[in-house]
């Protein structure tokens, strides 16, 4: 249809050119002594017309042979181009398979000179492959190459650096990931991918704080989960009070500041208290496990209760028994407050304590502590026997091949 109304206008135009040709008499008079060339205006026109044609056409393949150098470059870089970008496709194909090493040949074969986005994507697919392969010599080798490319395309900077870090957390060389890291701008460390990053390296040189600070962010912004946040936030707990066991007062100022949910964890409750006791610091640590104890019962922290020999013992007794009355079959119990009544040298009580610790359950320990306090007291056969119960006991521990603390 469209041809038809070309071929008509075209046709209208012929006609409409006739008729105005028929209505034209002029002429035009070229006088060249001693010639004279006279013609029709009409063949005038139509001389000029294809004079200027035939100038316009002879122009145009003048300019397109000058051009063609620069024609033929062009289009062979542009094959180069699209070659390098079916390879770097492929590249990432191959690597999200599991197929490292065929991704690794793919990406050999890309321009590692071009500046297109194909080559940095190569060059971070054969970086990663080689990675995943444990081929150091091949990593270092894609590693250049990473640099290398990915700043002629600032867009890539980013994603080379994230790569970089990861390679480096993997391997364990925290001062490269540090750099890497610190290289990035502060909007895109905020970003969640450099935020887990940040965290790996924080653990990996057990910066306990900066561990405890990105964990809380990442929960807030619900990227960890409460269950996956909370082992590495008594991890980091644990770290900090590591690092606090020669300094009672900074200790239980920062375990005032641990939040209520995390001080009801029982390790992370031990470990304070222990390390309070270690530091001497026997009024702490008993208001620390009382206070624990109160709000929700673990026998494992009664034997830390009784473990100090200084502070307010008679105070814990007094608390102990407190105790006593809502845990009156408690072993771990009885035997804490033998123990300190013992230390107080309250010998009768110390002695029903433990002797009712052993009705409850026949340990180790509670044979230990009565053969000491029938030894202090002088009552040498009493304290055989429990000395030879004690043996006998972990004699027996020992045959099942578990070990345990007295």
């Amino acid at each position: 249809m469209r041809a038809l109304f070309w071929l008509l206008t075209l046709a209208a135009l012929a006609i409409g050119l006739a008729l105005l040709g028929r209505v034209s008499d002029g002429y035009v008079l070229w006088v060249i002594p001693p010639w004279r060339i006279e013609l029709s205006l009409n063949l005038f026109v139509l001389a000029q017309l294809f004079a200027l044609t035939v100038a316009y056409l002879l122009l145009r393949a003048i300019n397109k042979t000058l051009n063609l150098p620069r024609v033929v470059g062009e289009y062979r870089a542009r094959r180069a181009r699209l070659r390098d970008e079916r390879a770097a496709t492929e590249a990432l194909r191959l690597f999200w398979e599991g197929r490292y090493g065929h991704a690794l040949k793919s990406a050999g074969k890309v321009d590692a000179g071009g500046t297109a986005s194909s080559a940095v994507l190569a060059a971070l697919v054969g970086l990663k492959a080689a990675h995943a392969l444990h081929d150091p010599a091949r990593v270092a080798e894609w590693l250049v190459r990473a640099r290398a490319t990915a700043p002629a395309r600032s867009d890539w900077r980013t994603a080379r650096l994230m790569a970089e870090a990861e390679l480096a957390l993997d391997t364990r060389d925290f001062d490269i990931a540090q750099a890497a890291l610190d290289q990035l701008a502060p909007q895109e460390r905020r970003q969640i991918s450099a935020q887990r990053l940040a965290l790996r390296l924080a653990q990996g040189r057990n910066d306990w704080v900066e561990m405890l600070r990105i964990t809380r962010q990442l929960e807030k912004h619900k990227v960890l989960s409460p269950a996956q946040a909370l082992p590495l936030r008594l991890r980091a707990q644990h770290g900090m009070l590591d690092g606090l066991e020669d300094d009672p007062v900074q200790l239980v100022r920062y375990w005032q500041g641990v939040p209520a949910a995390e001080r009801l964890d029982l390790a992370l409750a031990q470990r304070a208290a222990r390390a309070l006791n270690n530091a001497g610091a026997c009024a702490e640590s008993a208001r620390l496990i009382e206070d624990y104890l109160d709000d929700q019962w673990e026998s494992a922290l009664l034997e830390d209760y009784a473990h100090c020999a200084g502070g307010d013992v008679l105070g814990r007794i007094a608390h102990g028994e407190k105790w006593l009355h809502e845990q009156p079959h408690d072993a771990a119990l009885l035997l804490a407050l033998g123990r300190l009544c013992a230390r107080q040298q309250l010998w009768g009580k110390a002695q029903s304590y433990l002797e009712a610790a052993l009705a409850v359950a026949s340990t180790c320990a509670a044979h230990i502590e009565l053969a000491r306090l029938f030894d202090h007291l002088e009552r040498v056969d009493a304290a055989n026997q429990h000395y030879r119960s004690a043996a006998d006991c972990l004699n027996q521990t020992q045959s099942r091949g578990g070990r345990k603390s007295v």
